[in-house]
């Protein structure tokens, strides 16, 4: 008798371990299936929990309860999971519901008596996980204010139908003019504007970070970035239609990739690849390093850097790649363009508003197009003709297939005569400015004249020297539009 309940407890524990297995077969299945199984996975655990409560009723054994002490995102862990709350990963329900509550509870934890910039609790790492679903929202995800250290990651964000045309995706704002938000990092995000207004919105935040994030289908801005500092934009695309250029839609591209206006952010290895304007810089001391610009043509209305902070500029635009489309700047003063390519006519545009234009350094770039006379850069005086000038240093650049512009030139000119004139007019960038000369007139060995010479004029960018007799000589001349201070 001992012996066969000893069998039968034996039997009753090898079929709970095989419904256990085949429980966690399920899971295995389910763990390799995509979302919209999520149903049918639901129904089999459902089933498989059926059969296994019959069965260990039928032995007098009770099945485990199963509660919560805490609800979603309360139980100690700072990683909030969006679907915990009951959002839908697979992009059919809306949930914005879920993923604001999600954010409230990942800031009602911060850690105690620990704070970033004064009177901004940190929140200790806390994270929104998107756990790689598609979620439909239909109203701005705003991320509370008061936190930082905090990270939204590893999904899709796409909005619905009747999302606000004037909203972005993603909002980070302050309700005052001091900062209440530090450290916030969106990654590994792809956020789908439906051409429903915007991206993500930064706005008098502190140290923002949006990386590895692929932007599409705004018709306001890409990423928005206002007042605050220090946002950095880095390894993301950026893209109102998706292509890889060549779109029969490029004329009818609008909106703005990153639109800048505030201090100190940095852009840095973006690819944008369709709007209007790739970059808008309003601000100063910002930085723009391996920005790779085909968003729309400049024949067909577009610009790929648009500079218009005037007279206070402060700008750098470094190692960056403008592909069919150009650099605008509108009075700049201390803005410097180097070691950037210009594909396809691209060229640098210096628009006048009020004829500044001061300590710029266009140098060590390359332009290519197709011998058709572009100039590399051009000057806009439409509403008044630079008229201040100071520090202007375009030099060391190389053109193929577009003529060559630079403030700095050298000449030789031979002649046998009294007279010798050097036309720069062709390559120097402003018209009729030479504030330095330098010459030589080098007279010839068969000529046992030396004369007497001098220089007689400068003026529409043609330096003329003279000698008292005739003489076969060879005029070197080099002439500098920057004005420089001798002490």
């Amino acid at each position: 008798m001992a012996a066969r309940n000893s069998m039968l407890v034996m039997v009753k524990k090898v079929l709970l371990l095989l419904l256990g297995l085949m429980v966690f077969i399920q899971l295995i299945q389910h763990g390799e299936s995509s979302y919209p199984g999520l149903s049918d996975y639901h129904q089999q655990i459902n089933q498989l929990s059926s059969i296994k409560a019959s069965y260990v009723l039928r032995n007098g054994v009770a099945p485990p309860s199963r509660s919560y002490s805490t609800p979603p995102g309360l139980s100690g862990s700072r990683i909030h999971h969006a679907t915990d709350y009951g959002g839908d990963p697979t992009g059919v329900s809306d949930s914005t519901d879920a993923l604001e509550q999600a954010l409230f509870d990942a800031f009602r934890s911060p850690i105690q008596s620990t704070q970033l910039i004064k009177g901004v609790p940190n929140l200790g790492g806390s994270q929104l996980h998107l756990d790689g679903g598609t979620y439909k929202i239909s109203r701005p995800l705003r991320i509370p204010e008061g936190g930082a250290n905090f990270m939204v990651h590893s999904g899709t964000l796409r909005a619905s139908d009747d999302f606000p045309i004037n909203g972005h995706l993603i909002e980070l704002k302050s309700s005052s003019n001091s900062f209440s938000s530090e450290f916030i990092t969106l990654k590994d995000l792809m956020l789908d504007s439906n051409f429903r207004g915007g991206g993500v919105a930064v706005i008098n935040s502190l140290r923002t970070t949006i990386d590895n994030c692929y932007i599409s289908h705004f018709t306001t801005n890409g990423i928005s970035i206002q007042d605050g500092h220090e946002t950095i934009v880095t390894n993301s695309f950026i893209g109102q239609y998706i292509n890889v250029g060549g779109d029969i839609r490029e004329k009818d591209f609008s909106g703005i990739g990153i639109n800048i206006n505030g201090n100190d952010n940095v852009i840095t290895d973006v690819v944008i690849f369709s709007a209007s304007i790739g970059v808008m810089v309003q601000g100063q001391a910002n930085t723009l390093t391996g920005v790779h610009c085909y968003n729309k043509a400049t024949g067909l209305g577009g610009t790929g850097i648009y500079v218009r902070e005037p007279g206070f500029t402060q700008t750098r635009i470094i190692n960056c790649y403008l592909d069919y489309t150009g650099i605008v700047a509108e009075d700049p003063v201390q803005l410097q363009i180097t070691d950037s390519f210009f594909l396809g006519n691209a060229f640098i545009t210096l628009k006048s508003i009020k004829g500044n234009i001061c300590c710029v350094n266009i140098v060590n770039n390359m332009f290519t197009g197709d011998y058709t006379g572009v100039r590399m850069i051009q000057l806009d005086e439409s509403n008044e003709p630079f008229s201040n000038i100071d520090q202007v240093v375009v030099d060391r650049n190389n053109v193929r297939g577009m003529v060559l512009k630079s403030t700095v030139a050298r000449g030789t000119v031979w002649r046998n005569g009294t007279r010798w004139t050097a036309d720069f007019s062709q390559v120097l960038l402003f018209p009729n400015l030479i504030n330095n000369v330098q010459y030589t007139l080098h007279v010839g060995k068969g000529d046992g004249t030396f004369p007497n010479h001098l220089l007689r004029n400068v003026s529409q960018n043609r330096v003329t020297v003279e000698s008292n007799v005739p003489v076969s000589a060879t005029l070197h001349v080099s002439v500098d539009q920057n004005m420089i201070h001798y002490i």
